[in-house]
């Protein structure tokens, strides 16, 4: 199929099947602890584990059949969407399923009134493609080595925070984000804008005002990555009347899988993340070691507030 002009192959069609397994092995059902919980995700809550709530993916399942129906037809009506994810764990996956599917990203940092200032943000997106326009013209050429080296890191500066909607020209159609905790800024935008907001949200943050809740772990690499290739397979296949399809029963051979339940080493994602290296080695494991407070072991100098995850998702292992 084509889509945006390019053709899609019958392999990217495939991967619009989502399983109980997928998400029982990327950790999905994995919350945060008790204490950290937020009341208001209490419909969304299976059960506790080791002092660990643990979500329900029936629901969840639910939900992502809404959100990708709901993207599906954002992206059919021709409007875009925008992936948001500034998280360390979510970066590179943000940046990545966006630029398959052909859409915006933020995955460094939300600039305020990137959607309700758009006009002033496109100010800044002219004065990037002229900066890019004026390095390969050869107008640096007349310019000293001084000039060159602030017009070069102002540049360096707008693509790192903008680069990914350079090519935007009008507010998306509706978002995507990851941990509307961190990205407070941006559903606030949103709801003002009356923006659709398609969100994971963990079991710390609040589902109301977000129209397109999905709950799950927004922590670990491999949940984000999930959820992201979900909402970019919509894009693609937005043009597909058959929509997305789950199988959500356990075969023979996957009977162990509910022993996932209670594997607390899934929770392995939620530690401090080397972003170069994650996206050197692809989608092989990116992490080793053993769960619980031993993690940190070879840094013996790490302080919890030092680490760019949520130190309430690292948990012991009794």
């Amino acid at each position: 199929m084509k889509v945006g002009g390019n053709t899609v192959s019958v392999q990217e069609e495939i991967v619009a099947v989502v399983t109980m397994k997928s998400l029982l092995e990327s950790g999905v059902h994995f919350g945060h602890q008790v204490k950290r919980w937020d009341p208001r995700m209490k419909k969304y809550i299976f059960a506790e584990r080791n002092g660990i709530h643990i979500i329900d993916l029936q629901k969840t399942i639910q939900s992502i059949k809404d959100a990708y129906e709901a993207v599906r037809k954002t992206v059919t009506a021709g409007k875009t969407v925008l992936f948001v994810g500034t998280k360390k764990q979510a970066q590179q996956a943000i940046q990545k399923e966006a630029e398959r599917c052909g859409m915006f990203y933020v995955n460094n940092r939300w600039l305020g009134g990137m959607l309700t200032n758009f006009f002033t943000i496109k100010k800044s997106l002219l004065r990037l493609k002229k900066l890019e326009k004026m390095e390969v013209d050869g107008s640096f050429e007349n310019l000293t080595k001084k000039e060159i080296a602030a017009l070069g890191k102002e540049r360096t500066k707008l693509q790192k925070n903008l680069g990914g909607i350079k090519e935007m020209k009008d507010p998306p159609g509706i978002l995507f984000i990851i941990d509307t905790r961190m990205e407070s800024i941006a559903v606030a935008e949103a709801q003002r804008m009356n923006i659709p907001i398609v969100a994971v949200v963990d079991t710390n943050c609040n589902p109301e005002g977000i129209n397109y809740p999905i709950p799950g772990n927004d922590d670990a690499i491999r949940a984000i990555t999930l959820f992201t290739q979900i909402i970019a397979n919509a894009v693609v296949e937005a043009d597909n009347e058959a929509g997305l399809k789950i199988i959500e029963t356990l075969g023979e051979d996957d009977e162990d899988m509910e022993e996932m339940m209670n594997d607390i080493s899934l929770k392995e994602e939620d530690r401090e993340i080397d972003i170069e290296s994650y996206a050197s080695s692809g989608d092989e494991e990116t992490k080793t070691g053993s769960p619980g407070k031993d993690s940190n072991t070879d840094d013996p100098g790490t302080e919890e507030d030092d680490l760019p995850v949520d130190i309430d998702k690292v948990y012991e292992e009794e």
